[in-house]
């Protein structure tokens, strides 16, 4: 698995805000092209710049912690992920020209876009235990097939006569104080500098149309309830000249018959026989991908927990998986034979020279 972006900047899964920039600066320092002497500098500060655009923002980083660097990156374009990353705020240490060359120089404008859009997917448990491919149908505004988003009649645009093609605007207003211009989006062309030379009659120069679209997506092993997959540019369309908005999936888990889960961590309760408790024994129990022997000991009482080590959920991260802990319960018969009474009297008169007291005490010994 490609190397983990906490890894990568040197920090824990818990780390603060603070501490992850704190981290970035040190490192990216470091590996500056323009000081670093080590070989691949160039290559190291790019990877600590992806890291850093990824952790340092909230959404991105949920998305990371839910699905893992490989999940995540499945579904983040390039362009996705440094989307928002303003590395001018470093300029202090390394100046300009190095960012601009690597991330096209700061701050962009960002262009309307289209509506996100959100789905339920409920899965079954063993579909969360094992990862899954679904394939989901959602309707939505895309690109109008006829002049595929362009909004002109196959595709012919020409020079918008507003703007002069520049896609902006100039205003000059005079105040008390001198005279300002002002540079806004040309509200003809939205921007673009180009309008339909004829409207496309199908969409009426809108650019979009209502569809009912199949995608396909990979949901990785070990996903909880409350889990979101984001999918980029799944969502609705913007229209001419914007881009489409983000689908997000998000994931509803069926409750196992046999497990309770706590975290990557599961629970198994195993009821045994006072037979099978006092002498003890072997016994076969589930686990995810096959079945165990474990040994019970002579004299278990209930609420004895057995782990069986790495046998649990996977982490959606690629880590270990949990544990799976056997819970033992012993249960009190509720219908005995003739037989069965008879050995119990049997047993109980036995203990009969114990004194309450003595029995407590041999209790608190255990």
């Amino acid at each position: 698995m490609a190397e983990d972006y906490y890894k990568i900047l040197g920090v824990t899964k818990t780390a603060t805000d603070e501490e992850i920039k704190k981290s970035y600066k040190k490192l990216a320092k470091k590996y500056h092209p323009d000081v670093s002497k080590e070989s691949g500098a160039e290559s190291k500060f790019k990877e600590l710049s992806e890291a850093y655009a990824v952790l340092s923002d909230k959404q991105k980083r949920q998305q990371y912690d839910s699905f893992g660097k490989e999940g995540f990156q499945q579904r983040y374009s390039s362009e996705d992920i440094f989307r928002g990353f303003d590395p001018s705020q470093f300029e202090d240490l390394f100046g300009g020209s190095i960012f601009d060359s690597f991330f096209g120089g700061g701050r962009r404008s960002r262009s309307k876009r289209g509506r996100d859009l959100s789905v339920l997917v409920t899965l079954t448990f063993d579909e969360a235990m094992k990862g899954v491919q679904k394939e989901l149908r959602i309707r939505k505004q895309d690109k109008c097939g006829d002049c595929d988003g362009s909004g002109a009649e196959n595709g012919t645009l020409e020079s918008c006569p507003d703007c002069n093609g520049s896609g902006q605007v100039r205003k000059s207003t005079r105040t008390p104080f001198g005279s300002f211009m002002q540079v806004g989006l040309c509200s003809e062309c939205s921007g673009q500098g180009k309008i339909p030379k004829k409207v496309c009659k199908s969409c009426d120069g809108s650019g979009h149309a209502e569809i009912t679209k199949e995608i396909t997506t990979k949901i990785p092993a070990g996903v909880d309830s409350g889990s979101t997959l984001r999918v980029s540019g799944e969502g609705e369309y913007g229209g001419r000249g914007s881009s489409s908005g983000d689908l997000y999936i998000n994931i509803e888990v069926e409750t196992s018959d046999v497990f309770r889960r706590e975290g990557n961590d599961l629970y198994l309760n195993l009821p045994l026989t006072f037979t099978q408790a006092a002498l003890g024994c072997e016994l076969k129990v589930p686990t995810l991908r096959k079945e165990v022997t474990i040994k019970i000991n002579s004299g278990t009482q209930s609420g004895t927990h057995i782990r069986l080590k790495n046998e649990g959920a996977p982490d959606v991260n690629g880590y270990d998986r949990g544990n799976i802990y056997v819970v033992l319960e012993v249960m009190t018969p509720v219908k005995l034979s003739k037989e069965q009474k008879q050995l119990f009297e049997k047993l109980g008169k036995l203990d009969e020279h114990k004194s309450i007291l003595d029995k407590i005490k041999d209790w608190a010994k255990k």
